[in-house]
């Protein structure tokens, strides 16, 4: 576990308040917790071990709830030929603007261009045509680890919006739209328990809107979360129904029992380390981050606090916690070393988000005790010796649980109900979040809306409970209740 170490310069703390400079706390989080470091390449940006860590507890969980649900890993290269890029007129419209393009291949000029992979429908596609030719072939259930890569150069800010992102992207292939739609529900159900059960990030889900809908799709649903000081939405997955939009230009076709040929149906779906941004926007706190039991990668780190004398009692006694709360479990690491203060290590620790912390000392051993420290709260408390493993999942869950109610408040918080345009304006303007107003359905207020505010739909919300009566645009007749917002 040494390589999730900091070096002594990334310890020095975070000089900005998250109330004050939200940009520059994030920053600074990300830099000196040791999650991530600039490239060389503008809008690029380096993982390091910790970060992904991160990213490897979230891939875990989900990569076993997609094998659960019978879909299986596979491949794609990361370089598509424009011709294929090009098939599905929407999708490729859409995309073109984000493209990286390849030219040459060392000194020559190559004669097609070739796409680093934005997103991989149209690679996967092709090649699904070829696999797929009779009902017996459906339905195909894929899901691929890999990079995704869009020329953001404006405004790129790490883990939220760069040029390069970790990701995982499904693509899957149905003999009836009913089984895609199924599909397309049962994933949001699971990028949803990730969320808030172990991201513990509440999120509002729904579908988008025609004007924001993945390109190519029949429909997109949606996990839209609200992050804090800012008040801006964050998209946090998408699963997408096809349709036969891609089926049809990339004949992706199969012979059913009644021995005809038939269109396909599919569905695509991602989420993106952006999830590891959600986290730290919203449980990280003026000392750094603050990092959900369920997908930290230390659970609990053990400091032992010692002077020379007592050095090797505490630290075998230290080991001793640490192999303990591995055999249950429990993702645990001993700091033994020597060249930090105990004080220091409280502090970088603190500032890597790790939610529980045991101090242990020469008096905590002679009175059979432990002194646990909540990350979340600083609350601290002491528990038996012979108590360990049961104080500490306890207080885990406690944290987990705490992070996500401290979170859902944020949200419902940030939810408004502007009776009119003149108050929605005051209030996207003012402290952001979420307006929920009713929408005629019609693509010119909302572009009016886009244009006057900088907010957009984020998410039409599956539950229509409190729809008003009146667009609060134009004022004609609502259809539909959508929730409104500045987002990154």
């Amino acid at each position: 576990m040494s390589s999730v170490s900091s070096q002594p310069r990334e310890a020095a703390g975070i000089t900005v308040k998250k109330s004050e400079d939200f940009s520059e706390w994030y920053t600074q989080a990300v830099l000196k917790a040791g999650l991530a470091d600039y490239a060389p390449v503008k809008g690029f940006i380096v993982l390091r071990p910790y970060g992904y860590a991160i990213w490897e507890s979230i891939r875990d969980i989900l990569d076993r709830q997609f094998k659960e649900t019978g879909h299986q890993n596979g491949f794609l290269p990361v370089l598509i030929p424009e011709s294929l890029l090009s098939k599905e007129e929407d999708h490729f419209a859409g995309f073109t603007p984000e493209v990286f393009w390849v030219t040459k291949a060392g000194t020559n000029d190559i004669g097609e261009k070739l796409a680093l992979r934005p997103t991989s429908e149209t690679l996967a596609y092709s090649m699904f045509a070829k696999w797929i030719t009779s009902y017996r072939d459906l339905p195909l259930k894929i899901n691929f680890w890999n990079t995704a890569l869009r020329a953001e150069i404006k405004a790129t800010k790490p883990f939220i919006r760069t040029s390069e992102f970790l990701w995982q992207e499904g693509h899957t292939v149905h003999a009836t739209e009913q089984e895609a739609e199924q599909e397309v529900m049962t994933i949001l159900g699971i990028y949803k328990d990730l969320i808030e059960n172990q991201i513990a990030v509440p999120a509002v889900t729904g579908f988008k809107s025609d004007r924001e809908k993945f390109v190519g799709a029949k429909y997109t649903t949606t996990l839209e979360g609200m992050m804090p000081v800012e008040g801006k939405a964050l998209q946090m997955g998408t699963s997408h129904h096809l349709g036969q939009n891609f089926s049809k230009p990339f004949e992706i076709k199969y012979l059913g029992k009644d021995t005809k040929e038939h269109f396909a149906w599919q569905t695509s779906w991602g989420v993106s380390w952006r999830l590891i941004g959600a986290l730290i926007m919203v449980h990280g706190d003026d000392k750094g981050l603050v990092l959900p039991p369920k997908v930290a990668p230390i659970q609990v780190v053990i400091v032992p606090i010692f002077k020379d004398k007592d050095a090797q009692e505490v630290k075998d006694h230290a080991s001793g916690i640490e192999a303990e709360l591995k055999r249950a479990g429990i993702r645990a690491y001993m700091d033994g070393r020597d060249e930090y203060t105990s004080g220091w290590k409280f502090n970088e620790w603190e500032m890597k988000g790790v939610p529980l912390r045991i101090n242990i000392g020469p008096r905590d051993i002679a009175e059979g005790q432990l002194e646990f420290v909540r990350r979340d709260t600083k609350e601290k408390s002491k528990s038996g010796r012979n108590k360990l493993v049961e104080t500490a999942n306890i207080l885990l869950e406690q944290i987990q649980s705490s992070l996500l109610a401290k979170a859902t408040q944020l949200l419902q918080e940030n939810i408004s109900k502007p009776a009119d345009y003149s108050e929605f304006k005051s209030t996207i303007e003012g402290k952001g979040g979420f307006a929920l107003a009713g929408w005629c359905g019609r693509q010119e207020c909302e572009v009016k809306i886009k244009e006057e505010t900088g907010a957009d739909i984020r998410v039409i919300p599956f539950e229509q409970k409190e729809m008003p009566d009146k667009c609060i645009y134009c004022g004609q007749q609502s259809k539909k209740a959508a929730m409104f917002a500045r987002a990154y």
